[in-house]
């Protein structure tokens, strides 16, 4: 008799044994199975949620098919306590695994709303988006002139969320001066700025941004960016190349960088200075006189005068021989490119050609013709008023 019993509960425990073990298997598939969500959502994690609450608002909405298995996988990974506040995308089809992961890993929302401070050369934007998780597309639902419209009810809202993110995006060609005042405009940020960072030393990029972040460590990420871009162009650099250092090499870049917004025009317009500089030529570039009438304070809003043209400043390269002392802004990744590899061209001279772009010639009379026709152009849109 006792020998029956442990039989039947030996067989008990083995039958038992095997149901656990395809039990665990069974929710060791569906924590990693494609989820039933047909559309991607926003999910938002309010600060002091817990697993519990998002696991039942993930069943609810039909991200997942059960909220058990997902907060038992959450345990059993060890990732319930590291859930993270924020505003998160959950794309069609996410498995548990693929969702608890997006909730628990850096904590940096990827949906819902951002806030983009935009530093041109011309104009200060602030721009405010919103995710649309079926397109995967920000939608735009305010857009501002920082300092010269009114603040639109959308901004201010935003800026209360706790789970809006923030970047500044910083243009090609600006000035150090510019950077700084933007930052200074930009109510997200804290601390003052003592000192203006040397020009061109401030890399043009996007970077992410926390509300109280202090201005000048975003400064001093973007002296750090910089300096990595130019050593690593400098040790990339062409052989027998007019110019002699890192600090040369930011000049020019930044001259380049103000002569054309056109990416694929970088090449000759930095061949153009290279022939010149070699050949003993004054570089005669009209962005280099402007930065000596502004000093970067700004934008000038009008055409040089003659009397500019002709007056002495450590910039007028109309004046001086070789590079200006100093950059005449904040050169992009490109432009630093361009001034180490320029093309192989016999270029001396550019003019605009009317399309954005520019005419390039080899000789003076060339050059002319080139000046003729742009001159027509600049006449024909003044007299139909564009």
């Amino acid at each position: 008799m006792w020998r029956a019993l442990a039989s039947n509960a030996l067989t008990i425990l083995v039958v038992g044994l095997f149901l656990i073990g395809g039990l665990i298997l069974w929710g060791q598939s569906q924590y990693k199975a494609e989820g039933p969500l047909e559309t991607a959502m926003c999910l938002q994690v309010k600060s002091g949620s817990n697993m519990t609450k998002v696991s039942r608002e993930l069943e609810d909405q039909g991200a997942i098919n059960s909220a058990m298995i997902f907060r038992m996988a959450a345990d059993y990974t060890d990732k319930a306590q590291q859930l993270k506040a924020g505003s998160f995308l959950v794309r069609e089809g996410a498995s548990m695994e693929q969702i608890i992961d997006e909730i628990t890993s850096s904590g940096a929302s990827t949906c819902g709303s951002e806030i983009e401070y935009r530093i041109g050369v011309t104009r200060i934007q602030t721009r405010v988006r919103e995710l649309d998780p079926a397109t995967l597309e920000f939608i735009e639902i305010a857009n501002f002139d920082a300092g010269e419209e009114e603040v639109p009810a959308a901004y201010s809202q935003k800026r209360q969320d706790a789970d809006t993110r923030y970047r500044v995006s910083v243009a090609e060609g600006v000035t150090s001066w510019q950077v700084v005042e933007a930052l200074k405009g930009i109510d997200a940020l804290t601390g003052d700025v003592t000192e203006i960072p040397a020009e061109g030393m401030l890399a043009p990029d996007s970077y992410e941004l926390t509300p109280g972040d202090d201005r000048s460590a975003i400064l001093q990420d973007m002296q750090d960016k910089q300096r990595l871009r130019i050593n690593a162009v400098w040790e990339n650099r062409q052989d027998d190349l007019p110019i002699s250092s890192p600090e040369e090499m930011l000049i020019l870049a930044s001259i380049i960088e103000k002569e054309t917004g056109v990416p694929h025009e970088r090449g000759q317009v930095a061949s153009v200075f290279t022939n010149r500089l070699e050949q003993g030529m004054k570089l005669q570039t009209d962005p280099t006189v402007i930065y000596g009438v502004t000093e970067g304070k700004g934008v000038l809003g009008r055409g040089l005068r003659r009397s500019e043209l002709r007056r002495a400043t450590r910039w007028n390269t109309y004046v001086i021989d070789g590079l200006p002392p100093t950059p005449i802004a904040n050169p992009g990744l490109a432009s630093l490119e361009a001034a180490v590899a320029p093309d192989d061209t016999s270029f001396v001279f550019f003019v605009a050609d009317g399309t954005g772009g520019h005419a390039f010639a080899e000789t003076l009379q060339e050059h002319n013709r080139n000046v003729a026709k742009w001159r027509e152009i600049e006449a024909e849109r003044q007299s139909s008023g564009n």
